[in-house]
């Protein structure tokens, strides 16, 4: 294998804390509970973990409205706590990345007590202030984006909710501030960041309004009554235009090479991933970030051979033209979006779908990123009492629906349950117990448990079973580590007007590895025979969902089963 960096070969698993593991019995996860698993982790076949915040907050938005970004929660531990699962992490070969929240702080941070305190104070430039809303702009969770404070007699801007007040980058003495909060986790040893929203780090300098003709609210709905295609496109461009003004401004770019210069201070490969798919963000490859998510592939309804050719080559192609090539970054979910396992379900073909997202996840060109609970078939779970809601965006939605817009309750509690990102973040499913083993029988934890993890949806009882979601992600994994052109290989796309699979090569200068995706449920022979990189030679069988020996193949006449998930080293 040639040589590259740690991140381009890993397998990032991204750990929600709160709904990982309940390691002291108080139904919300901590790190010593992520502790506990760090052996399952690494038996799984897991590289990397991304950690969602772990910082002290108010949790208006779950950690994300950070009130000390040096330390801990204490629902969650101490710095001492910290260390520890920094050390045990790395003690086995898993790397650790943290969430930088670079655009905003908690309303209670000791910076913006002291900003809103009066315009003299020495920190009274380090939030964005006017006296005057000076537009119609929208908070993309709560309605208008502009909240005010009595003690200044003024308005701050908030891009998410009112409890996220933006902080000023134009001050320098915030870039230090949050600098010195990236050296001080560096200085602990963690391996990088995952950076927040980084397109919403400036606005439009002009202020200019926006012209959709309905607040977020009215949009929010507008979405969800939308039924011809028509209407879906107008509610897609209106929700663009409504925030045109408020993301992707000059400056950041500037930003990002400013803090990669802080990482570039440390050894041992430290390295940035942002929650943003503008590959731009890559730079000349040494002064900006390492990698970008490819969330476009994330954007449909269902995932066809058609959509995953059309991004790859694209995506690929994109990569190839920067100054110095980019590396690919592909995920399929995460903590603000449905779970794999419902998205791209079609509510019959839910298990082998899983399997091929899986599949796809780990043989692209690029590195992977999974959630956690993907592993197991976590589904998503629809909380339809509004009062067992912990997410503030859907609970004001809910109040928005019922008492502006005239939503009967019913309607309005499903709505919110559909939206809110509750149902994506449960907590983990260990095992058949009470609770799904994730805290103890008699603790309620901080979110309903899907039922579901009592009909074999949790960690114990698929580990003993050789066919299941849990025993194929490790095998897949595990493939992966010990298969070089399934982590370095080219992509080489084959059999491009297939309606119903995907196929591709996987190729360096010592191997090739043919893949193969069926997404139908009909059966298939397929001629690869006349493939220039295949022509005249054989197909040793590494991997099949089907079931198959594991022996060689005729790629001229290769069957493959319905949903199969097929992969070979041709010989």
């Amino acid at each position: 294998m040639t040589t590259l960096k740690w991140w381009q070969t890993a397998v990032f698993y991204q750990i929600y804390p709160r709904s990982f593991a309940d390691g002291n019995g108080d139904g919300i996860g901590d790190f010593k509970g992520i502790i506990s698993k760090l052996e399952y982790l690494s038996d799984l076949g897991i590289d990397a973990i991304w950690l969602s915040p772990h910082f002290p907050s108010p949790n208006w938005d779950w950690g994300y409205d950070i009130s000390d970004y040096q330390n801990v929660a204490p629902e969650y531990g101490t710095l001492d706590d910290f260390k520890t699962l920094l050390n045990e992490s790395h003690k086995r070969g898993l790397r650790v990345i943290l969430d930088l929240v670079l655009n905003h702080t908690s309303d209670q941070h000791p910076w913006f007590i002291e900003s809103k305190s009066s315009r003299e104070n020495p920190k009274a430039d380090w939030y964005v202030w006017f006296d005057a809303p000076p537009n119609n702009w929208q908070s993309c969770f709560d309605g208008d984006a502009w909240t005010y404070v009595p003690e200044r007699g003024q308005y701050y801007y908030h891009y998410f909710m009112k409890q996220q007040p933006d902080l000023n980058w134009h001050n320098p003495e915030v870039k230090q501030a949050m600098w010195d909060v990236v050296r001080f986790w560096l200085d602990l040893g963690v391996d990088g960041f995952r950076l927040d929203a980084i397109g919403t780090i400036f606005e439009d300098a002009n202020l200019v309004p926006h012209t959709v003709p309905m607040n977020l609210a009215e949009l929010r709905r507008a979405r969800e009554l939308a039924k011809t295609p028509a209407e879906k496109e107008q509610v897609e461009k209106y929700w663009h235009d409504m925030f045109k003004h408020q993301w992707g401004q000059p400056g950041v770019h500037d930003l990002m090479k400013e803090l990669r210069a802080v990482l570039n201070e440390y050894d041992g490969d430290r390295m940035l991933v942002g929650e943003d798919d503008d590959i731009a963000y890559l730079g000349d490859g040494e002064d900006e970030l390492n990698l970008v998510f490819n969330f476009p592939l994330m954007r449909t309804q269902r995932l066809t051979a058609d959509h995953i050719r059309r991004n790859q080559k694209e995506r690929l192609t994109q990569l190839e033209a920067l100054p110095v090539k980019g590396w690919a970054c592909n995920t399929l979910g995460n903590h603000d979006s449905s779970r794999v396992y419902s998205r791209y379900g079609d509510g019959i073909h839910d298990a082998e779908l899983a399997r091929l997202s899986l599949a796809l996840m780990l043989t692209l060109k690029g590195t992977p990123f999974l959630y956690n609970g993907e592993e197991i078939g976590m589904s998503d779970y629809i909380i339809t009492d509004p009062t067992k809601l912990r997410d503030t965006m859907a609970t004001w939605y809910y109040e928005r629906l019922v008492n502006e817009l005239k939503v009967g309750p019913a309607e309005a509690a499903l709505r919110a349950g559909e939206m809110t990102r509750d149902k994506n973040r449960t907590p983990m499913h260990w095992s058949s117990a009470p609770n799904g083993g994730f805290c103890p029988t008699n603790v309620a934890p901080w979110l309903p448990v899907n039922p579901n993890y009592s009909d074999g949806i949790n960690v114990a009882d698929q580990r003993d079973n050789p066919t299941s979601l849990l025993n194929y992600y490790g095998r897949l994994l595990h493939l992966r580590k010990e298969t070089p052109a399934l982590i370095e290989g080219d992509y080489i796309p084959l059999h491009k007007t297939s309606r119903e699979y995907f196929s591709f090569l996987r190729k360096t200068k010592s191997q090739a590895i043919l893949v193969v995706l069926n997404f139908s449920d009909g059966r298939t022979e397929l001629d690869f025979s006349r493939v220039k990189e295949i022509k005249g030679k054989t197909i040793r069988v590494l991997f099949s969902s089907d079931e198959r020996i594991l022996a060689g193949e005729n790629p001229r006449k290769l069957r493959i089963g319905a949903y199969e998930v097929f992969i070979a080293e041709v010989k």
